[in-house]
């Protein structure tokens, strides 16, 4: 088994331990995956999300996991449809589907049948129809070409082991003029090797954080546009939180990521 297949199961392993509530890390680890309701919703409105969204997302979905609010900066239309990278129990699924209303479309895709089967069965319990969770791996998504309008993400893509291939893809399934939406933990220095080679550190959102300059220069070299990287205000306490005396947070940052897809590719988004 390649090294790359060992960090894969590792990562996959971990996320179908927190959907059972049987770990205390992964991204957001400080309040644990089977933290009390209290913990959770601290730590959620940490990451930036609100009292109402707690009511708009069935209690089992929020595992206070991630580490920012991709909606709050989505600007989601009522009728788009939204795919979510690395849904889990599917939180930011529920809350963008009260955004894009009865005439939208959320779709989440995750690698982890256990996250997947959380996922499914809290949209089946709140008898949600225009929610639907998808097995499949970032690198490769089961989703149409030209078919999404909005991509959103919350602390998944640091997890990937090919960046350039996950922004090949949103690109791909993007439809013209549609936009990326994600919070993501990136790297604002050069990561320590002991803490790139931790699978600890790369389950939990950390080890595995590409630098924003290489970010950028990803996105723009799959074709996307006004492209722009925003660390988050609280950054340094979310981290820190994560790994306490590593000082981690001095390497990376939580962030939002936006980009566009050109609406008129034969020009560069000019016309």
């Amino acid at each position: 088994m390649s090294d790359k297949e060992k960090i894969r199961g590792h990562i996959r392993g971990q996320y179908a331990k927190a959907a059972r509530r049987e770990v205390t890390s992964c991204c957001s680890g400080e309040c644990g995956c089977n933290g009390t309701a209290a913990d959770v919703a601290a730590v959620s409105k940490k990451l930036g999300y609100s009292e109402q969204d707690f009511f708009d997302a069935p209690y089992e979905s929020n595992m206070g996991l991630g580490c920012g609010n991709p909606i709050a900066i989505a600007l989601l239309k009522e009728g788009e449809t939204v795919l979510d990278l690395g849904s889990g129990g599917g939180f930011d699924c529920f809350i963008a589907r009260k955004k894009v209303g009865e005439t939208g479309r959320i779709i989440g895709v995750d690698m982890t049948p256990d996250m997947l089967t959380l996922a499914r069965k809290n949209a089946e319990n709140s008898g949600y129809k225009n929610v639907e969770f998808r097995l499949g791996e970032i690198e490769h998504l089961p989703v149409a070409d030209g078919s999404v309008d909005v991509i959103i993400s919350n602390c998944v893509i640091n997890l990937s082991l090919d960046k350039a291939q996950v922004f090949s893809e949103t690109y791909r399934v993007l439809k013209k003029g549609g936009r990326l939406s994600i919070s993501d933990v990136v790297a604002v220095a050069e990561i320590p090797e002991e803490f790139r080679k931790d699978f600890g550190m790369i389950s939990g959102c950390m080890g595995g954080a590409e630098h924003i300059d290489k970010l950028k220069k990803m996105l723009s070299l799959a074709g996307f546009i006004d492209i722009k990287v925003t660390l988050k205000d609280n950054s340094g306490d979310i981290i820190a939180s994560w790994a306490p005396d590593t000082s981690i947070e001095n390497y990376v940052a939580s962030a939002v990521i936006e980009a566009r897809k050109p609406a008129c590719c034969c020009c560069g988004g000019k016309c």
